[in-house]
């Protein structure tokens, strides 16, 4: 079996809260196993079949209310991601932006990079890869501001955190 990370977009901010032993529960009952998750921001790691992550999202809102878009990562996806970090700069300057789906070239082509300070970015098929050295909480470079360019949903990681669900993904398999 496989191993995945899901990424929830949206929780424990802004009142959409969502206990983490109630996540757990959640993909053990679609038949996650192995669930673990990383910090309280909705990420979850399992063993299992995709479809737990593509039936994630349904079921938390039927479960337990909670409305996040959820966005799956293969353990192989995190470890190409890692590698392809474009960024020089260490984990603090550093995010990875998820996306649903992978953006038509013209919506990314309209984007000016110059536009943005000093903040830069690297679009490579369903991520962005971010590097914001006077922090992401200051950039204009926000889940809101690519889900409205690039017509997709959009959830941001920091680099320690991509890392770190990497390894997850890694433990077991």
């Amino acid at each position: 079996m496989a191993r995945y990370a899901a990424l929830l977009r949206g929780v424990n901010v802004g009142g959409n809260k969502l206990s983490m032993p109630d996540l757990v529960r959640v993909v053990g009952g679609l038949g996650g196993r192995d669930v673990r998750t990383y910090v309280q921001s909705g990420n979850v790691v399992f063993t299992g079949a995709k479809r737990v992550g593509a039936e994630l999202e349904a079921a938390l809102l039927a479960e337990v209310g909670v409305p996040a878009a959820v966005l799956l990562r293969s353990a192989t996806q995190l470890r190409q991601i890692v590698a392809a970090k474009p960024f020089a700069a260490d984990g603090k300057a550093v995010s990875v932006t998820f996306l649903a789906t992978a953006p038509a070239a013209a919506a990314v082509k309209a984007i000016d990079p110059s536009a943005y300070g000093d903040d830069r970015f690297v679009v490579d098929c369903t991520e962005v890869y971010l590097h914001t050295p006077g922090g992401y909480g200051r950039s204009k470079l926000t889940n809101a501001f690519w889900e409205q360019k690039l017509s997709t949903t959009a959830t941001t990681r920091n680099w320690n955190t991509v890392t770190t669900l990497a390894e997850m993904t890694a433990d077991t398999g």
